[in-house]
């Protein structure tokens, strides 16, 4: 039996005010130093007080694509969710590797905890996953403290910024390249990610069984299309598919041919039956927009529009 959390909207972590501290942790791969030094600024300069993780800038003593070991990615997650003094808990970039040290957290003290902000996406969907079933408290999946869009594109750091400290102002999300892939319009709980991470997650304990009931978020970088017809095939035959009531399409960045690309999604999603929307700006991209997962939404693929049906974040009064 799965053990999906619903979300609740009474544990709904609460928007960031100037002056609250937000802890940034490396859980996948190494992080450059001077990328690192720019998203920091950058989070200060909008009045947090950023707190690095004791093995932020750590790389694995034997394995150089890991960002320390997985202990101690685990330790700084887990003590940087526990500090009641923390009020959101951002990942400073993706690669590989959350799914090393996924299981080494401690569910029952996490679940404990009152709830704050996560964001991270790419590798971080593992644990964005990990907190639907877990948990049931919506998260981010938005850029990272030192990735180069992060860093470099304004439109990707204010669109993280005004949902962090704004969220009743970013409730309703579309790009000027989203349109209808399939027509319709469809109500769920947001969810998805990279699209390769969910599909590897598959049969592990941080997988749901099924997207039944969400908007299942899709996107990638660097797979080309059959690459990327094997993983959304694998999604479907798993049956994480089932029941899916629509879903929106990212970026997909370094993936080749557009057209193909496209063409490989209509073939693979079409026969679901479902309304799908090409291209809503979020993911790998140029520019992103933070998407929050976890929460109600419906999505108007006709529009180009996801729509949430309160702000990811609260204030306490709800804004």
């Amino acid at each position: 039996m799965d053990r999906l959390q619903p979300p609740d909207t009474d544990r709904r972590p609460r928007r960031l005010v100037p002056g609250d501290r937000v802890a940034l942790v490396a859980l996948s791969s190494p992080v450059e130093p001077d990328r690192l030094s720019a998203g920091t600024e950058l989070l200060r300069s909008w009045g947090l007080d950023v707190i690095p993780a004791e093995h932020l800038r750590d790389t694995h003593p034997t394995l150089r694509h890991l960002a320390g070991t997985d202990a101690a990615r685990a330790t700084d997650f887990q003590r940087a969710w526990l500090d009641p003094t923390i009020a959101a808990v951002i990942c400073a970039r993706g690669g590989y590797g959350v799914q090393r040290m996924v299981d080494l957290l401690d569910w029952d003290v996490l679940r404990a905890a009152p709830p704050k902000t996560l964001v991270g996406f790419s590798d971080v969907t593992v644990l964005h996953e990990a907190f639907a079933r877990h948990l049931g408290i919506p998260t981010l999946y938005g850029p990272m403290a030192s990735g180069a869009t992060f860093i470099t594109d304004r439109p990707t750091a204010d669109h993280l910024r005004r949902t962090l400290f704004h969220p009743a102002d970013t409730t309703v999300l579309t790009s000027a390249t989203a349109e209808p892939l399939v027509p319709g319009q469809a109500h769920g709980i947001t969810a998805g990610g990279c699209a390769s991470a969910l599909a590897t997650d598959r049969g592990t304990p941080t997988a749901r069984t099924s997207f039944a009931g969400t908007i299942l978020l899709l996107e990638d970088v660097n797979e080309h299309p059959y690459r990327l017809d094997r993983i959304i095939t694998q999604l479907i035959r798993s049956g994480a598919l089932d029941g899916v009531a629509g879903i929106a399409l990212g970026s997909w960045e370094g993936c080749g041919r557009i057209d193909q690309v496209r063409e490989v999604m209509l073939d693979r999603l079409g026969p679901l039956g479902v309304p799908v929307l090409w291209e809503l700006g979020f993911g790998h991209g140029p520019t992103s927009l933070t998407m929050p997962l976890g929460v109600p939404a419906h999505l108007d693929a006709d529009a180009g529009t996801l729509t949430l049906a309160a702000p990811v974040l609260t204030t306490g009064t709800d804004e």
